[in-house]
């Protein structure tokens, strides 16, 4: 089916980066620690772009997330196909409309060192990446996590602050596409729906479960 999951993002830096000293590695580890340990919750919209190995643009999408840490998130994908992922502390659903197909995991292993692990997993980001700060491009301060199992769908990870917090992420996986992914109007900490993260099988859908 398809799925945005194993996709990645534009490729960031074309020339050569200078590494960060020591006090900007400190500050962009502690944005997104304070990130992570002062969001529970959080909305927003996204657009997201994806790209081969030669930056040739395979895809465009845009949609809405939701997360509740830890483990719960919903994202919802508009354009140019609509898709739900969901996933509810135990399970995750992955819901193409157009197709009618449902796939069902469980939560622990399709999430792995995903974006969805890091943004609602637990505090512990040391335990399961090495985090790098490569420095500031394009008013945004970026830190590049590195899943220090193997065994995941991106070979890494690189997140952008700027004043407002989280404003990007971009992930290349193991076959060299990159996709990126640019928020906006992110709410941290908003009331959520009580069934924001509650998964309905849709009539008649064909369900896959892995």
């Amino acid at each position: 089916m398809r799925t945005h999951w194993r996709t990645l993002l534009r490729t960031l830096c074309l020339s050569v980066l200078v590494l960060a000293p020591s006090l900007a590695f400190a500050a962009t580890t502690e944005a997104l620690k304070g990130f992570l340990t002062q969001t529970t919750t959080a909305k927003g919209r996204f657009a997201q772009m994806v790209l081969d190995k030669n930056l040739k643009m395979l895809q465009q999408s845009t949609g809405t997330m939701q997360f509740s840490r830890p483990g719960k998130f919903r994202w919802e994908y508009d354009k140019p196909y609509e898709q739900t992922i969901v996933g509810d502390g135990a399970k995750l659903w992955v819901y193409d409309k157009d197709l009618n197909q449902v796939t069902e995991r469980k939560l622990d292993r399709a999430l792995g060192a995903s974006p969805a692990a890091l943004l609602a997993g637990s505090n512990e980001i040391d335990k399961s990446y090495t985090l790098t700060s490569i420095g500031n491009q394009e008013g945004l301060d970026w830190l590049e996590a590195v899943p220090k199992t193997k065994d995941t769908a991106f070979e890494r990870i690189r997140l952008g602050f700027g004043k407002a917090g989280l404003d990007a992420m971009e992930l290349r996986d193991q076959f060299g596409q990159v996709t990126v992914i640019r928020f906006a109007d992110i709410e941290r900490n908003p009331k959520l729906a009580s069934d924001a993260f509650t998964f309905v099988i849709p009539k008649g859908a064909d369900v896959i479960r892995e």
